[in-house]
């Protein structure tokens, strides 16, 4: 039985009921399901019951499966699905656990960087394929098969396979390419071929067969995941059928204009309502004067508009007290997002399936670093400068007032105000460069005192003395440390 192809398998199981049938297909393509599922979940508890939905259905369904099927090929599709099911449930509220867990993974795989973009994009780039050529890469790089092997489950020649197969791959480079990823097909054939499958943990088999061809009890939560991913299945083929329809009306040259406007209704329907907040955090890198030589980070919120169906967008940094901004170009083409400002600053960005966040890359015209910008309902904003009478000098506060030091050519000024007894609002300026209104967090516990960019940037430790006219001690920045003295200023 573990030399029999895959459908014979399935036929096996569909007339007989066959437990070592089903067995030796969940161990032959556990790996692959299990994979897709923890790209698209990012927590490998979430990722098993995924997989245990996914063989749950090809329990079902076998006996419906068309003898030419590629299985391997449908139940990486299955995963998708079943995956995007489980991205719009109730699971959603464990999103924090799955961040900290695909972070971990990044760091895991910071030795192949190229990776480390092609892997939230890749199930995605697979399911806009075509179903033979979908086949061809899930067979090539998720179960390593030969050219010749591949060729034999498409009923084609081997040559063809292989150009099917090259012609696959510049594809996936296109969809990559048009999602700001650039890769060498090189790069891409090698990212692939190493990560695409990771191993399951030993116990999944036993669990899956479990729930899947001996009648345990299955949980409530995979039974609507279950519900959810066939729905979407579902309304695949209904799509696939219209488009089809399509064409024949088109042939014929009948009903043209309706049809088109119903294919363009049922796209339009499809894709998620943008509108509203979204948050993200910018790392700077080295920003000239007070930053310099420091990894500093910005929280950025971009609003979403809608008028006649076009978009817009208008930004704004939290941190940097930069200026609201306007985005000069919006466009989507789902599941992508580009936004532009100007020439030289761009993000682009990948749709979740739940439309609750944005995966991508924001550049600029020096670096170009990851994003993920989330949905908000309650952004945050950058709070309104401190007006003159806010930091005046006054009895009562050791600190409320006008600062002022030279670190090294830099010229900084500091304005502190203490609304209330241990409440501080305080803004630096770097009047060399022009860098102006960073908000800044106070920490006092007489005589220390303790002055840090909120964005991460650069931080002064010392004390008050000389009847509060002076702040003395080190401006702590890059893992060194300066002597700096702040003297209070009239303004």
């Amino acid at each position: 039985m573990p030399d029999a192809n895959d459908m014979d398998l399935v036929r096996e199981y569909a007339s007989r009921n066959s437990e070592p049938a089903f067995e030796t297909l969940v161990r032959r393509h556990l790996s692959l399901v299990y994979s897709v599922a923890l790209r698209q979940a990012g927590n490998p508890a979430q990722a098993e019951e995924i997989t245990q939905a996914v063989f749950l259905i090809l329990a079902r369904k076998a006996a419906r499966l068309r003898p030419d099927t590629v299985l391997a090929g449908w139940l990486h599709e299955t995963a998708r699905f079943a995956s995007a099911s489980f991205l719009r449930g109730e699971q959603r509220r464990r999103r924090r656990e799955q961040e900290a867990y695909m972070q971990s993974k990044l760091q895991e795989s910071a030795a192949d960087p190229a990776w480390e973009q092609l892997a939230p994009l890749l199930d995605e780039a697979i399911g806009q394929l075509g179903k033979a050529d979908r086949d061809a890469v899930v067979l090539r790089f998720f179960q390593n098969k030969s050219a010749r092997e591949i060729a034999a489950a498409l009923n084609v020649h081997e040559s063809a396979a292989q150009k099917r197969l090259n012609r696959a791959v510049e594809k996936l480079r296109a969809y990559f390419l048009k999602r700001g990823v650039a890769v060498s097909a090189g790069a891409l054939l090698g990212a692939l071929s190493v990560n695409s499958v990771q191993g399951a943990p030993a116990h999944l088999a036993a669990s899956v067969m479990a729930v899947s061809a001996k009648g345990t009890v299955v949980r409530a939560s995979t039974l609507t995941l279950i519900k959810g991913a066939l729905k979407i299945m579902a309304w695949t083929k209904a799509k696939t059928a219209i488009v089809a329809g399509v064409a024949i009306f088109l042939t014929a040259g009948t009903a043209t204009v309706v049809m088109v406007k119903t294919v363009n209704a049922i796209r339009r329907a499809a894709v998620p309502d943008l509108q509203g907040a979204w948050e993200g955090v910018e790392e700077i890198g080295g920003t000239p004067g007070v930053l310099q030589g420091e990894k500093a980070s910005s929280r950025i919120v971009f609003k979403f508009f809608k008028t006649n169906g076009a978009y817009s967008a208008t930004g704004e940094f939290i941190d940097t007290a930069s200026e609201p901004f306007r985005v000069t170009k919006f466009t989507l083409d789902y599941p992508s997002v580009r936004l532009e400002v100007g020439q030289n600053v761009s993000y682009q960005g990948t749709l979740k399936a739940d439309a609750t966040e944005i995966s991508g890359t924001y550049r600029t015209r020096n670096f170009a670093v990851p994003m993920l910008l989330k949905r908000t309902n309650a952004p945050d904003s950058a709070p309104e400068p401190l007006a003159e009478n806010d930091y005046m000098p006054r009895t009562g506060s050791d600190l409320q007032g006008c600062w002022k030091a030279t670190l090294g050519t830099i010229h900084i000024t500091v304005k502190i105000a203490e609304p209330s007894s241990g409440t501080f609002r305080a803004e630096l300026d770097n009047l060399t460069t022009s860098w102006v209104g960073q908000p800044l967090s106070v920490t006092y516990n007489q005589p220390e005192v303790k002055l840090r960019v909120v964005s991460g940037a650069g931080l002064f430790q010392g004390e008050v003395r000389n009847g509060n006219t002076e702040m003395a001690g080190n401006w702590i920045q890059g893992g060194r440390q300066t002597p700096v003295v702040f003297q209070r200023a009239s303004r």
